[in-house]
């Protein structure tokens, strides 16, 4: 599997520091030091036995990354950068993913947003999406605050021992109130099928070429499959979430 890390956009919700700096620079503070919330991403990649990656970002602070990041050396990876412009009419996240096209080539991949993080390690769950005929595979955690995610409906949650999966209905963008208290997590596993999908894909109302209107294309297909995380996942484009994250590590690690 080859991995896609994306980290474009404006970052409007951790203003002023991303007026200057891509938000995946923003510092995450730990026992070990302020570390830039684009190493995690890369880390659940790398440790999840994925080691050739494409880093989606904008123009404008795509140096600062290349120059944090290189070639991938340091990391045990080999990096690739592709440019996400942002002035164009229609941006967004299943855009952002568009440019991975290439890259991508006929192996199945793991995209993830560059401000997530996750405690657990996906080396098997990666291979049974790998090894399986799922088209399409999102995984769901249960979260106190679900209306600021996309939120999985599902009429059940099955367990086989290796892992949890819930059969879902239908993924909702920020519902309020929310069907369920499951978030859609920033990441997901995919074939090169996915492309097919992206070329009829219509902007919603924002102007953005939607993640869920593709997930939601698969639970319709009935070719997606939803695991349930266990272990802690926070997203970082909050400062409050991102002090989620570094308060989960600092008690982890200290």
């Amino acid at each position: 599997m080859r991995g896609v890390i994306l980290a474009g956009g404006f970052g409007t919700r951790l203003r002023p520091f991303t007026l200057r700096l891509n938000k995946g620079m923003a510092p995450i503070y730990t026992p070990n030091g302020a570390i830039p919330q684009l190493l995690f991403p890369l880390k659940t990649l790398t440790s999840s036995g994925i080691d050739d990656i494409l880093i989606v970002t904008s123009r404008e602070h795509c140096g600062h990354i290349v120059e944090l990041l290189g070639d991938g050396t340091e990391y045990n990876c080999t990096l690739t950068y592709k440019i996400q412009e942002m002035d164009r009419p229609v941006t967004g996240i299943a855009q952002a993913l568009g440019l991975a096209k290439n890259f991508v080539g006929d192996n199945k991949f793991a995209v993830i947003l560059g401000d997530n993080f996750y405690e657990e390690n996906f080396r098997s769950k990666f291979r049974i999406f790998e090894e399986g005929s799922y088209r399409s595979s999102i995984f769901l955690k249960e979260v106190h605050d679900p209306e600021r995610f996309g939120v999985a409906s599902f009429s059940s949650i099955n367990s086989n021992g290796v892992v949890k999966t819930a059969k879902v209905e239908k993924i909702t963008e920020k519902p309020n109130p929310p069907k369920s208290n499951y978030a859609v997590t920033g990441l997901y596993l995919y074939t090169p099928h996915v492309f097919h999908i992206l070329k009829d894909l219509k902007p919603s109302k924002r102007n953005e070429l939607e993640i869920t209107d593709i997930n939601n294309f698969y639970v319709n297909d009935k070719s997606m499959q939803a695991m349930i995380l266990d272990g802690f996942w926070g997203d970082m484009g909050l400062s409050e979430s991102a002090k989620r994250v570094s308060d989960f590590i600092w008690k982890r690690d200290s």
